[in-house]
């Protein structure tokens, strides 16, 4: 562990994963998809924990993410697939607890589920086609997710089950059924009272590059993400022990080129004015980018008051990056800024 992240009182990171959106082009979506594949396969390789999938949809990213990990799940042996996060407000819950299920079932138990829940994104421009007849009746609040972790733990769906007639068994849950699952169930929180939420509910929380802080003129991010977390556990029936992954955007340089670096940090820099004050009526705010030597990154991250509560972390990788790019930064974080951090690579 470096000397930075030891004396910051972090715990050492027990586990390291990885958030990629998933691009491809609009004329070629096959090598898009390729390529995210082919990226969990060299996570796997280079020994971290877990690969997640951030969720897009009517965009140029992945838009399928539990197809894509049922994919990934027969390519790989050991790494864990994640969602950051899917939107319920798109999705039917039963039904999305059978895919769940069934790409657990065939990845060996390796599926973590992460979900939220609210009005989806520009709600005026889909509900038409999401939810012609339905879309002012449809409930976006948490009983949402609650009907899904019900239908994943094997709660009953219906009363009938058994043979109808001589040939078609039934069954009164959704199958299949999967045992592990529901504990892998994660919640994507971005303000203290959905934080407080998942942990009442017994759901492992993520944290993400984003948090929301109404009327704070100027908030400290690392310091409002550290008070949700704590609010989490407090509320949460496994309380200090309860689980909790940080999902920041760290970009380190140590084995980039100079046209890397450049691009690096021209990308950091468009990015960074949005992380100076919380934007609009929500408050809006996302964290800075971290960029530079894996060495500067875990000081830098040995005094961010979100990352000290947190043992575990997804890292995200910038959207716009090129696969060349994205190995060469999952190689340095692997080999360079984890073991920085504490962390040593799986098998």
């Amino acid at each position: 562990m470096s000397a930075a992240a030891s004396a910051s009182g972090a715990s050492p990171l027990k586990k390291l994963g990885f958030l990629t959106i998933g691009l491809f082009d609009r004329d070629n979506p096959a090598a898009g998809h390729e390529s995210t594949l082919r990226v969990i396969e060299l996570g796997e390789q280079l020994g971290f924990d877990s690969a997640w999938l951030r969720h897009r949809h009517l965009q140029y990213g992945i838009s399928s993410p539990v197809a894509v990990m049922a994919a990934a799940s027969q390519r790989t042996s050991r790494i864990e697939l994640g969602t950051a996060v899917t939107p319920l407000a798109w999705e039917n819950p039963l039904r999305l607890a059978e895919d769940l299920a069934t790409a657990d079932v065939l990845s060996g138990g390796r599926i973590n589920p992460g979900v939220s829940v609210g009005e989806p994104m520009y709600w005026d421009t889909v509900k038409d086609a999401l939810y012609p007849d339905t879309a002012a009746a449809e409930d976006f609040s948490y009983s949402r997710v609650q009907r899904l972790a019900g239908f994943i733990a094997g709660e009953p769906v219906r009363g009938f089950s058994g043979k109808d007639g001589v040939i078609e068994e039934h069954s009164e849950r959704v199958e299949p059924h999967s045992p592990g699952l529901r504990s892998r169930l994660w919640y994507g929180a971005g303000s203290l009272r959905s934080a407080q939420w998942a942990g009442q509910a017994g759901f492992n929380l993520l944290t993400s590059s984003v948090v929301f802080a109404p009327g704070q003129d100027r908030p400290d991010f690392g310091e409002i993400q550290a008070e949700q977390i704590r609010a989490f556990r407090a509320e949460h029936p496994d309380g200090a022990a309860a689980k909790v992954s940080q999902g920041l955007v760290v970009i380190p340089t140590d084995s980039a080129t100079t046209e890397q670096r450049q691009k690096y940090q021209a990308y950091v820099d468009e990015r960074t004015p949005r992380t100076l004050q919380p934007n609009g009526p929500k408050g809006f705010l996302p964290a800075k980018d971290i960029i530079g030597t894996s060495e500067q990154i875990a000081e830098e991250l040995a005094a961010h008051a979100g990352y000290r509560e947190v043992d575990e972390v997804a890292f995200a990788l910038p959207f716009s990056f090129e696969e060349t790019d994205y190995v060469q930064i999952l190689t340095d974080i692997a080999e360079r800024l984890g073991p920085a951090l504490g962390w040593s690579p799986q098998a």
